[in-house]
């Protein structure tokens, strides 16, 4: 588990907003809910940054900019406006708020713990993480202060001592982080152009903020791509391959099922959420093979009939666990359900994977 030295820090302490809102009880954990992570920080201190070092550096001098330090300033636009939505977009706005923020907060715990533990046998590295730790915790702070507006707050130095951590090998983080925060630039990005096109869509002034938020995004994606060439055994060979095959599969799998879940909060910006995630899966595939040696061939045929089965899956195991029936027999009832879950996913898994070099060789 991170130590609480990862929250003793004045970033930390200006998470929360000052009009002491109500705590909103933290939502139960699944495996759609954003995770907390941590790693072995000793072998993130001895990692030889030399392949790659002068990418590296170049992006740290990006960090130390600080493009966004006068960037998310509240303004008189968020006066009022949450009273304006009604009582269901009320309720998913405030969950899309809640999702985010945890996300963002993880991002901060992790970035935050490893650069106070490596930055004595690791300087660089230890000075990108704060970096970015500094940017995730503006991001959270942001979201948590647009909760307020709301009468709620989530109680983060709860979530950080409570909160279950999963622990991931240092190249897992990459992949993992890599992905996270491509997928949240083509997310944000793909909200911020609709939103401009459809003013009339903007339900609340944070989407405002979106086009400068997924910069911060993308500038912590080519940390992670640069990172992941410093330390080529994590994107070359077969081990590799198949790694960022399921890092892929997993995320992209998991965003899927999430927003078609909560597809009010698509609609109330008028999105379709499948579209969106389309787009958004194909752009992040295509970025993806900058570094990854190979990526999915999210253009089978099958992908997404894959997809819409594990919703279906989804949609039952959520019946099963809403019914009043015995723990027992609420078991018996979703065994079937996650059964076809893992079969859909290997399934997905197996499809013919694309090699980078053949799929994007002009970028490589």
């Amino acid at each position: 588990m991170v130590p609480p030295s990862a929250v003793a820090d004045p970033t930390a302490a200006s998470l929360g907003s000052s009009d002491a809102p109500a705590i909103k009880e933290p939502v139960k954990d699944t495996i759609l809910t954003p995770r907390f992570y941590t790693t072995d920080f000793d072998a993130m201190a001895a990692m030889d940054l030399r392949p790659n070092e002068v990418e590296l550096e170049a992006i740290c001098e990006e960090f130390r900019k600080d493009y966004n330090r006068h960037h998310f300033v509240r303004n008189e636009a968020f006066e009022g406006a949450a009273d304006k939505l009604d009582p269901e977009t009320r309720r998913v706005f405030i969950e899309f708020l809640e999702q985010s923020c945890t996300s963002e907060f993880s991002g901060f715990l992790l970035y935050k713990e490893l650069s106070r533990r490596i930055k004595d046998r690791n300087p660089l590295l230890a000075e990108c993480f704060a970096h970015m730790a500094r940017d995730e915790a503006r991001h959270a702070g942001f979201l948590n202060k647009s909760m307020a507006d709301f009468g709620l707050q989530l109680d983060l130095g709860f979530l950080t001592a409570n909160k279950a951590y999963t622990f991931f090998k240092p190249k897992f983080i990459f992949y993992a982080t890599y992905l996270s925060e491509k997928i949240g630039y083509w997310r944000y990005i793909a909200i911020f152009r609709h939103l401009e096109q459809h003013p009339e869509s903007k339900i609340f002034p944070i989407f405002n903020f979106f086009e400068n938020w997924c910069q911060d995004e993308n500038r912590h994606g080519d940390f992670f791509d640069a990172l992941m060439k410093a330390q080529p055994d994590t994107v070359r060979g077969l081990q590799a391959r198949l790694w960022c095959r399921f890092f892929l599969l997993a995320v992209f799998a998991t965003m899927y099922v999430r927003d078609v879940a909560r597809k009010e909060f698509y609609e109330a910006l008028g999105l379709d959420a499948r579209s969106y995630d389309r787009y958004v899966i194909a752009k992040t595939n295509e970025t993806s093979a900058r570094v990854f040696p190979v990526v999915l061939n999210v253009d089978h045929p099958k992908f997404y009939v894959r997809l819409e089965r594990l919703v279906r899956n989804n949609n039952a195991l959520a019946e099963a666990d809403a019914s009043s029936a015995p723990a027992p027999l609420k078991l018996l009832r979703k065994l079937p359900f996650w059964a076809a879950n893992a079969t859909e996913m290997a399934k997905l898994f197996l499809m013919a994977p694309i090699r980078s070099d053949r799929f994007q060789p002009a970028v490589r």
